[in-house]
């Protein structure tokens, strides 16, 4: 099994970027499994400007899961996700198709 490894020097710090490229901020921590020895997921501070300030406001420690990473290089690119309104509700027969 072919692992990737990098120090967590050069992760922390890295951007991070939506694959529709919307600036999403930037890591300052890693969480980890150590039963696993995996990463669970990326600690991303919303920087002020960005698409995840505009979600979560200008919160510091927002955990964005290592499963909607698809790449990690110069910059660390996740996957887009778009927020579900609370409030929005579909009716029933939409629901079910």
């Amino acid at each position: 099994m072919v692992a990737n490894v990098c120090n967590f020097s050069e992760t922390a710090r890295k951007d991070v970027f939506t694959d529709k490229g919307v600036y999403y901020g930037r890591v300052t921590d890693i969480s980890l499994d150590l039963d696993r020895f995996k990463v669970k997921a990326l600690i991303v501070d919303a920087v002020r400007g960005s698409h995840l300030a505009s979600i979560v406001g200008d919160k510091k420690g927002v955990v964005v899961p290592y499963s909607i990473v698809k790449s990690v290089g110069d910059i660390i690119i996740i996957k887009h996700v778009t927020p579900v309104s609370a409030d929005r509700e579909e009716p029933a027969e939409e629901a079910m198709a």
